[in-house]
């Protein structure tokens, strides 16, 4: 395992970890991620409101130094995880992940009305530790 780059904070701690992880997944099923510098950039852009997944063991750093400016202009939580490898299979894929978007809205199709509300439920849930994460950071 790589070690932490310098820059990783907020860190997630193991439960918030964990839960953040488990929403990549259940966002990843319904078609509502977006994975990869590129992408989360892209879509950042473009206005689409999430929030995003950092991995912390990135090099080099270079790749990823300018997301949390980017989340915080756009006034979107962001918090690090640990483990590049982890992001990669919580979002299904089989390539290491340096960052993911979880978007509030699914881009194609529509999710059933319950799916829907248990996800938003979780992604709020998150996202109000991540934001409470960041205040006790600065």
């Amino acid at each position: 395992m790589q070690a932490l780059a310098p820059i990783a904070k907020p860190l997630a701690g193991k439960k918030l970890c964990k839960r953040a992880l488990k929403l990549v997944r259940r966002a990843s099923e319904h078609k509502c991620l977006k994975r990869g510098v590129k992408e989360v950039v892209k879509s950042i852009r473009r206005g689409n409101k999430g929030l995003c997944i950092i991995a912390g063991n990135i090099s080099p750093i270079d790749v990823i130094t300018h997301l949390p400016i980017l989340c915080e202009e756009a006034d979107i939580p962001y918090a690090y995880v640990p483990s590049k490898e982890d992001l990669a299979v919580a979002g299904a894929t089989k390539r290491p992940t340096c960052c993911v978007l979880i978007l509030t809205k699914p881009t194609k199709g529509e999710l059933g009305q319950e799916e829907q509300e248990k996800l938003k439920a979780d992604y709020d849930q998150v996202a109000s530790e991540f934001t409470e994460l960041a205040t006790t950071l600065f």
